[in-house]
């Protein structure tokens, strides 16, 4: 299961453990290098590693060079689909929604290396979406906003159905087009709830960026 560490793949994955016709024996995830954090989420590398412990699965970590061409990224994903080809597993399964550019890139990836590209929330409605993830216990803090489509105050704020009501017109609900990305802590499929604390807010790249700790981090900090 392709891991973000963000709500979609969460969903997705708790999608696919319900359903008896796949078996789900582990996670990956891409990781900028020089920063130690998830790509686009902005996620801290251990924080992903603590979720992975409370899903109960095993995690790879893709770790992309700073910067990373498309070919190099490429590269990289193929050497791990093909080395994951070679231990058994048969195909991997993303959170996207609506993209039909992304489907198309990771089903290419796929089925050139042998194996097939699931999609469990593919063509779901973006407006309903939210609201069966909090009805489930899903919950997730935003890490990463694009500033000119959602107000910055937002960094940080946990996803609820306020949230969402009160972002711009035109703001896809789950983010498909790249408006804000999220840190799941809880939800259904964590045997326990992930403690973190928001930390600095920073704006890099054209993008806000909130950081969150894991609680250890904060005490070890404040000693």
């Amino acid at each position: 299961m392709s891991w973000s560490s963000g709500k979609d793949s969460a969903w997705a994955l708790y999608c696919l453990q319900q359903n008896p016709a796949f078996e789900v024996v582990g996670l990956f995830t891409t990781v900028n290098d020089e920063f130690e954090r998830v790509s686009m989420h902005g996620v801290r590398v251990e924080l992903v590693q603590q979720q992975a412990h409370s899903l109960g699965l095993p995690l790879d970590i893709i770790r992309l060079p700073n910067p990373c061409t498309n070919e190099q990224y490429s590269q990289l994903m193929q050497t791990f689909v093909d080395d994951a080809k070679a231990q058994g597993i048969t195909a991997m399964a993303f959170g996207d929604i609506l993209l039909e550019d992304v489907r198309n890139f990771r089903e290419k990836q796929l089925t050139e290396a042998g194996m097939e590209a699931i999609f469990p929330l593919w063509g779901l409605a973006t407006h309903l979406l939210p609201q069966d993830m909090f009805n489930a216990g899903l919950r997730a803090l935003i890490t990463c906003l694009d500033p000119k489509k959602v107000p910055p105050h937002f960094a940080g704020a946990e996803l609820s159905t306020a949230v969402l009501a009160a972002l711009p017109e035109g703001v896809d609900p789950c983010g498909e087009n790249g408006e804000y990305h999220t840190f799941v802590f809880d939800g259904p499929l964590f045997k326990h709830k992930l403690r973190v604390q928001v930390g600095e807010v920073v704006t890099r790249d054209g993008l806000v960026f909130t950081d969150l700790l894991a609680e250890q981090q904060v005490v070890s900090a404040a000693q």
